[in-house]
Protein backbone atom coordinates (compact mmCIF):
# COMPACT_ATOMS: atom_id res chain seq x y z
CA UNK A 1 0.00 0.00 0.00
CA UNK A 2 1.05 3.11 -0.76
CA UNK A 3 1.70 4.75 2.72
CA UNK A 4 2.27 8.48 1.92
CA UNK A 5 -0.72 8.80 -0.28
CA UNK A 6 -3.24 6.64 1.64
CA UNK A 7 -1.88 8.08 5.30
CA UNK A 8 -3.56 10.05 7.89
CA UNK A 9 -1.78 13.58 6.80
CA UNK A 10 -3.22 12.52 3.39
CA UNK A 11 -6.50 11.93 4.86
CA UNK A 12 -5.90 15.68 6.42
CA UNK A 13 -4.88 17.66 3.43
CA UNK A 14 -7.70 15.71 1.38
CA UNK A 15 -10.37 17.10 4.38
CA UNK A 16 -8.46 20.68 4.25
CA UNK A 17 -9.29 20.95 0.60
CA UNK A 18 -12.59 19.69 0.63
CA UNK A 19 -11.73 16.38 -0.99
CA UNK A 20 -12.38 13.54 1.64
CA UNK A 21 -14.65 11.43 -0.46
CA UNK A 22 -12.96 11.23 -3.13
CA UNK A 23 -9.84 10.65 -0.72
CA UNK A 24 -11.93 7.64 0.73
CA UNK A 25 -12.63 6.51 -2.78
CA UNK A 26 -9.43 5.81 -3.69
CA UNK A 27 -8.00 4.59 -1.29
CA UNK A 28 -11.35 2.33 -1.11
CA UNK A 29 -10.51 1.24 -4.66
CA UNK A 30 -7.13 0.91 -4.27
CA UNK A 31 -4.69 -2.48 -3.93
CA UNK A 32 -4.62 -2.17 -0.07
CA UNK A 33 -7.97 -1.80 0.67
CA UNK A 34 -9.44 -3.48 -2.29
CA UNK A 35 -12.95 -2.58 -1.61
CA UNK A 36 -14.09 -0.95 -4.95
CA UNK A 37 -17.72 -2.09 -3.80
CA UNK A 38 -17.87 -0.26 -0.96
CA UNK A 39 -16.27 3.10 -2.37
CA UNK A 40 -18.72 2.46 -5.29
CA UNK A 41 -21.64 1.96 -2.59
CA UNK A 42 -20.53 5.01 -0.46
CA UNK A 43 -20.10 7.61 -3.78
CA UNK A 44 -23.68 6.30 -4.90
CA UNK A 45 -25.30 8.03 -1.96
CA UNK A 46 -24.73 11.85 -1.02
CA UNK A 47 -22.07 11.81 1.99
CA UNK A 48 -21.16 14.26 4.78
CA UNK A 49 -17.80 13.41 6.06
CA UNK A 50 -15.31 14.15 8.78
CA UNK A 51 -12.11 13.14 9.67
CA UNK A 52 -9.61 12.04 10.21
CA UNK A 53 -10.73 12.00 14.15
CA UNK A 54 -9.46 9.74 16.91
CA UNK A 55 -11.91 7.03 17.94
CA UNK A 56 -11.85 4.54 20.86
CA UNK A 57 -11.98 1.42 19.13
CA UNK A 58 -14.21 -0.32 21.75
CA UNK A 59 -17.01 1.70 20.10
CA UNK A 60 -16.24 0.94 16.59
CA UNK A 61 -19.37 -1.85 15.40
CA UNK A 62 -17.47 -3.83 13.08
CA UNK A 63 -17.97 -6.62 11.07
CA UNK A 64 -15.53 -9.22 11.47
CA UNK A 65 -13.29 -9.56 14.32
CA UNK A 66 -12.00 -12.29 16.66
CA UNK A 67 -14.50 -14.34 18.74
CA UNK A 68 -14.69 -12.76 22.54
CA UNK A 69 -14.84 -9.50 20.39
CA UNK A 70 -17.82 -7.09 19.94
CA UNK A 71 -18.27 -8.23 15.79
CA UNK A 72 -20.91 -9.55 13.74
CA UNK A 73 -19.15 -12.60 12.33
CA UNK A 74 -16.34 -13.86 14.90
CA UNK A 75 -13.57 -15.31 13.51
CA UNK A 76 -10.95 -17.46 14.44
CA UNK A 77 -7.50 -16.23 15.04
CA UNK A 78 -5.94 -19.02 12.82
CA UNK A 79 -7.73 -17.10 9.85
CA UNK A 80 -6.46 -13.71 10.04
CA UNK A 81 -3.94 -14.38 8.58
CA UNK A 82 -0.50 -13.20 8.68
CA UNK A 83 -1.24 -9.61 7.54
CA UNK A 84 -2.48 -9.14 11.02
CA UNK A 85 0.86 -10.06 12.35
CA UNK A 86 2.69 -8.32 10.24
CA UNK A 87 0.31 -5.01 10.77
CA UNK A 88 0.40 -5.48 13.91
CA UNK A 89 4.63 -5.48 14.05
CA UNK A 90 4.87 -2.33 12.14
CA UNK A 91 2.24 -0.38 14.54
CA UNK A 92 4.58 -1.33 17.10
CA UNK A 93 7.73 -0.05 15.17
CA UNK A 94 6.03 3.03 14.51
CA UNK A 95 3.90 2.60 11.30
CA UNK A 96 0.93 4.71 11.57
CA UNK A 97 -2.19 2.56 9.22
CA UNK A 98 -4.21 4.28 6.87
CA UNK A 99 -7.52 5.87 8.55
CA UNK A 100 -10.62 3.42 8.92
CA UNK A 101 -13.49 4.56 7.40
CA UNK A 102 -16.57 4.61 9.35
CA UNK A 103 -20.32 5.13 8.56
CA UNK A 104 -22.69 6.89 11.43
CA UNK A 105 -25.90 4.80 11.50
CA UNK A 106 -29.05 4.82 14.03
CA UNK A 107 -26.11 6.82 16.31
CA UNK A 108 -23.46 3.98 16.03
CA UNK A 109 -19.90 3.91 14.74
CA UNK A 110 -20.04 1.45 12.05
CA UNK A 111 -17.07 -0.11 10.93
CA UNK A 112 -17.08 -0.39 6.99
CA UNK A 113 -13.45 -0.78 6.22
CA UNK A 114 -10.58 -1.68 8.49
CA UNK A 115 -11.15 -4.76 10.20
CA UNK A 116 -7.21 -6.01 9.70
CA UNK A 117 -6.55 -2.66 10.69
CA UNK A 118 -8.33 -2.48 14.15
CA UNK A 119 -7.40 -5.92 15.07
CA UNK A 120 -3.85 -5.19 14.28
CA UNK A 121 -4.36 -2.15 16.64
CA UNK A 122 -5.62 -3.60 19.10
CA UNK A 123 -3.54 -5.97 19.36
CA UNK A 124 -0.61 -3.58 19.66
CA UNK A 125 -2.17 -2.33 22.75
CA UNK A 126 -4.04 0.65 20.66
CA UNK A 127 -7.25 2.00 22.37
CA UNK A 128 -8.11 4.60 19.58
CA UNK A 129 -7.71 4.76 15.86
CA UNK A 130 -7.74 7.35 13.26
CA UNK A 131 -10.96 7.19 11.16
CA UNK A 132 -12.91 8.97 8.79
CA UNK A 133 -16.70 8.79 9.41
CA UNK A 134 -19.16 9.85 6.88
CA UNK A 135 -22.73 10.91 7.49
CA UNK A 136 -25.66 11.25 6.25
CA UNK A 137 -26.31 15.12 6.18
CA UNK A 138 -24.00 17.85 7.78
CA UNK A 139 -26.56 17.88 10.88
CA UNK A 140 -25.44 14.84 12.08
CA UNK A 141 -22.05 15.30 11.04
CA UNK A 142 -21.82 19.15 13.18
CA UNK A 143 -23.28 17.63 16.07
CA UNK A 144 -20.87 14.75 16.61
CA UNK A 145 -18.04 16.92 15.70
CA UNK A 146 -19.04 18.96 18.85
CA UNK A 147 -19.11 15.67 20.61
CA UNK A 148 -16.03 14.47 19.38
CA UNK A 149 -14.19 18.06 19.95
Amino acid sequence: MDDERFSVEAAREAARHDRLEAWVAEFLSSPGSDNAALAADLSQRSRCWLGPVLLPLNRLNRLAGPEGAPVLCPVDDDDWGDNVDDMTEGIEEGWEPPPLIVSFRDGQLVLEDGNHRVESLRRAGARDGWAVVNFEDPEQRDSFRRRVG
